[in-house]
């Protein structure tokens, strides 16, 4: 066969002058060692392709041949409880084959093609199905049933079922006759385009919380089922923590955690860590409802942008299957960082701060994928894909490029503070600059579902927290002593906010989790304490004694109550907050 052949390589950017044979986004194969890369450009005289693994040896003349299909996702079962690179090859598959480190043009399947599934067929011959509708189902890992849809561009009557019950992904399980008499087989696996999102029926607007765990991302900055959210921080002040405390808490049935561009030290503790956790849920492995993705920053620099959209291709198979998947990507600035060079080596026009013009639209396109929605067919099943990127912007300054565009898409902020970081406070989110849009929409269902005074106690820890930073201004010019009574209160109030609430242990076996009934009975003390301390306090009450109560501390040790007891250990310091402010009353 004639192949085209290479003229001109710079670094993963690779030209063949002959253009007739290649499609845009078409995924091919790069000389001798068949290197996986993808076409980014096509004019009459040349085609230009990224190449999605080291060009190191690679040279001109090598044969180049295409595919005929764009990069594409094999989604199937097997896909939870694995690892893989940014173009989804099973890393622990990779070792085998090359040892250590990553071979050029170690092309192995993306998933298991001789393990065995036990298979449930879920139609009969002669029904008529579309896209979407599931057609067999089998236990993926114990905790979560793989369910096999048909895809969104195919429809038919069934005209064959498979008889035995044992399967590979690649064995055939049921046949239909299409409209215009065409026979499609249906395996257990199909494949998807990364870079094209996979279709719904309805989008559903946001209407519950996805529950977290973390009290200041719960009560303060909620994120919606569906919804998108960013970690913008400097380095060192807890964005990948923060992102393993969402993926380890968060109320979501899968996980897709995508570590691009990461250093490889950190995506070690995550791959170490995560097979080690016990989920709350199941009592099992949390890797048996996740999947890792990692592309680490000394891999092909190419690959960070495949990683992305593997990773939000996956995630959207889940929740069209109907289940709430929450998707981690660490850090999208390394995303960008692979297309700032990539748009250099091909020459385009730089915009701000070199990256391309089109950084803007890749990342709408991303975080666009996200949301709630009515997955295809005809059972009309929910499904939610919530997208939390972190952002990694240089010296924590988010008026750089990168924030700025992911601040005009998403609409949950959680800015991480230096500052905050170096006091140990942590998670180290901002409570001045961050900000949640999806809070008044999610107001009924925390109302309904938690406290109808949730909204309202939230209302005031934030107006609180806003006084106390005007306040530490005055007191700043005139001295602690120039204050009101009610004025030093809510200094009080505001510090026992931030660090018996909003400050929580990610390593307490305890603190690491909070559920919101037990984040309700914490909001309730620490504001019962103020209103009954304003009231002793007009009484004539000293404020130093008021401070300096013994209840206060129990108030603080809260939040390292075992949820059983949540109940018991709130009612008593009810009282204890009754009576001790009652005594203060008394001596005056």
């Amino acid at each position: 066969m004639d192949f085209n052949t290479i003229f001109s390589i710079n670094g993963p950017v690779v030209k063949v002058r002959d253009t007739k044979d290649f499609s845009m986004l078409e995924m091919v194969y790069v000389g001798e060692k068949r290197l996986i890369g993808e076409v980014i450009g096509i004019n009459s005289d040349e085609t230009t392709i990224q190449v999605y693994e080291s060009t190191t040896g690679l040279k001109p003349g090598e044969p180049v041949e295409g595919s005929g299909m764009p990069m594409s996702a094999t989604l199937g079962p097997g896909i939870l409880s694995n690892i893989f690179d940014g173009i989804e090859r099973p890393l622990k598959k990779l070792e085998e084959i090359s040892g250590a480190f990553i071979a050029e043009g170690a092309n192995v399947p993306a998933l298991d093609t001789n393990k065995k599934f036990e298979v449930a067929i879920t139609v009969a011959e002669g029904d008529r199905l579309s896209g979407g509708d599931i057609y067999a189902t089998c236990a993926e890992t114990p905790v979560i049933e793989h369910r096999c849809m048909v895809p969104p561009n195919v429809c038919g009557e069934v005209v064959w079922i498979a008889k035995n019950s044992w399967h590979k992904i690649t064995d055939k399980i049921i046949e239909l006759k299409t409209d215009d008499g065409k026979t499609v087989e249906l395996t257990l696996v199909q494949k998807w385009p990364i870079k094209k999102s996979r279709p719904f029926k309805e989008r559903l607007p946001i209407s519950m919380p996805l529950v977290t765990g973390q009290r200041v991302v719960d009560c303060l900055f909620p994120i919606a089922k569906g919804g998108v959210a960013a970690i913008p921080g400097p380095f060192g002040s807890g964005k990948t923590v923060t992102q393993h405390q969402l993926a380890k808490w968060a109320e979501a049935d899968i996980i897709v955690y995508i570590g691009c561009g990461e250093r490889g030290n950190e995506m070690t503790d995550v791959l170490n860590e995560f097979p080690e956790l016990i989920d709350p849920k199941t009592g099992k492995s949390l890797m048996e409802r996740t999947v890792l993705i990692a592309n680490t920053s000394d891999m092909p620099v190419a690959a960070r942008e495949a990683s992305v959209y593997t990773g939000i291709t996956t995630a959207e198979y889940y929740r069209d299957m109907g289940y709430s998947v929450a998707l981690m990507a660490d850090s999208t600035s390394r995303w960008a960082e692979a297309l700032r060079e990539m748009s250099g080596r091909l020459e385009e026009m730089p915009g701000d701060e070199g990256y391309p013009a089109y950084l803007g639209s890749r990342l709408a396109q991303f975080y666009e994928r996200a949301g709630r929605v009515i997955s295809t067919g005809t059972e009309g099943r929910e499904g939610a894909l919530s997208v939390i990127g972190a952002v990694s912007p240089p010296g924590g300054d988010i008026s750089e490029p990168v924030s700025q565009a992911t601040l005009r898409i998403v609409k949950v902020f959680w800015g991480l503070d230096a500052n905050l970081a170096y006091q140990r406070h942590f998670p180290a989110i901002n409570w001045l600059t961050s900000y949640s849009l999806y809070a008044d929409s999610l107001a009924d269902w925390y109302n309904n579902n938690v406290s109808a005074d949730w909204m309202k106690l939230r209302a005031r820890f934030m107006a609180i927290l806003n006084d106390e930073a005007e306040l530490k201004e005055i007191v700043k010019l005139i001295g602690m002593d120039a204050l009101s009574v009610n004025d030093r209160l809510k200094m009080e109030t505001a510090r026992s906010i931030r660090e018996d609430f909003l400050h929580q242990l990610a390593f307490h076996e305890v603190d690491t989790y909070t559920s919101l009934k037990k984040q309700l009975y914490m909001m309730k003390l620490i504001l019962n304490f103020h209103d009954e301390a304003e009231k002793a306090a007009a009484k004539g009450a000293d404020i130093e004694e008021i401070s300096g109560l013994a209840v206060r501390e129990k108030i603080g040790r809260f939040k390292y109550i075992a949820e059983e007891n949540a109940d018991e250990e709130y009612s008593k310091l009810s009282a204890e907050i009754s009576a001790e402010l009652d005594k203060c009353k008394e001596v005056r």
